[in-house]
């Protein structure tokens, strides 16, 4: 075995063309707009974070209650509560762009795919986001999101036509509800997607047995945290192989450990969603300890990784 680098290993990787100091990512809808989280995560640490869901206007999200605790995770019904992207750029913008280091990635949503394009618009004469997030995914809305998501030919469009008045590369966020993740992948990336995010939360249901009625006011909601990593895992790992672009994996990472079998099995970063609910640095905890990882397991770049599954 070579001997240990003493320079430490090289945590950068290029998703879409964009530089990360490292391949751990706060995925959306946990982490705020960032800016919340500016005094407890240094972004300067981790490789980037996801905003909030954006739409063309305000959204008030769901009624409660739309979060419930699981044996191995939890189930959310927020339903992309969000402040509209106008207000997003202009409260929200300039407070990050005087933090060192922040790659913002703006995740856009939309009920039809033109407010997804409006979104964009706005977003395109905004400076400082490094790359767009699509939407294509979302189980706990009756129009857009897993709507998109679970439809290859409105997939296709919705790509298209949103990386047509792109200013920046765009990343389609995949559902996990579908029949064949690899064709949806294929989807995304024949509309010219820069990369693809996945898995979103599966659809499930929580039911009260004192009431008989569903625990979540929205009926169904999404399931999220470590009970959806191995499937997660499976579904990165057939959408890297039918797909040259780059992929993002998420599901149920809690540790480095699980950060690097989503790097195996074909990922070129990752996204951390709830296990932010529990401890708030743990983005930054498990980006701290993938680096202490590879130092300890000889692993020099960890671009290297990606992939490295044995089959």
């Amino acid at each position: 075995m070579p001997p240990k680098s003493t320079r430490g290993p090289d945590m950068r990787v290029t998703l879409a063309g964009v530089e990360l100091a490292n391949p751990v990512i706060a995925a959306s809808g946990t982490f705020g707009y960032g800016v919340e989280f500016e005094e407890i995560v240094s972004l300067a640490r981790i490789g980037a974070f996801v905003t909030k869901g954006l739409s063309r206007e305000p959204m008030p999200g769901n009624p409660t209650p739309r979060i419930v605790e699981t044996a191995a995770g939890m189930m959310n019904a927020i339903g992309l509560q969000n402040m509209g992207v106008r207000a997003f750029v202009e409260q929200k913008m300039p407070r990050l762009r005087k933090i060192p280091g922040a790659v913002v990635i703006a995740n856009v949503f939309g009920f039809r795919i033109e407010d997804c394009i409006e979104v964009i618009r706005v977003l395109n004469d905004t400076p400082d986001i490094a790359l767009y997030e699509l939407n294509a995914s979302c189980p706990n809305t009756s129009h857009g999101g897993m709507v998109f998501g679970t439809d290859r030919d409105l997939l296709l469009e919705l790509t298209s036509r949103c990386k047509y008045i792109a200013a920046r590369p765009v990343m389609v966020k995949l559902s996990p509800n579908v029949t064949s993740i690899a064709t949806m992948a294929r989807a995304a990336a024949d509309g010219g997607a820069d990369a693809i995010s996945l898995v979103n939360t599966f659809l499930s249901l929580s039911i009260d047995i004192e009431t008989r009625r569903s625990r979540i006011a929205n009926f169904t909601a999404g399931l999220s945290g470590p009970a959806i990593k191995p499937i997660a895992l499976r579904m990165v790992y057939e959408a890297s192989q039918a797909v040259s672009i780059p992929v993002v994996g998420l599901g149920g990472i809690v540790r480095a450990e699980d950060a690097v079998e989503f790097l195996l099995a074909g990922a070129t970063a990752v996204q951390v969603g709830t296990a932010s609910y529990a401890d708030p640095r743990a983005v930054e905890n498990i980006a701290t300890n993938l680096r202490r990882w590879c130092s300890e397991n000889n692993v020099q770049k960890v671009a290297d990784l990606t992939g490295g599954l044995l089959t």
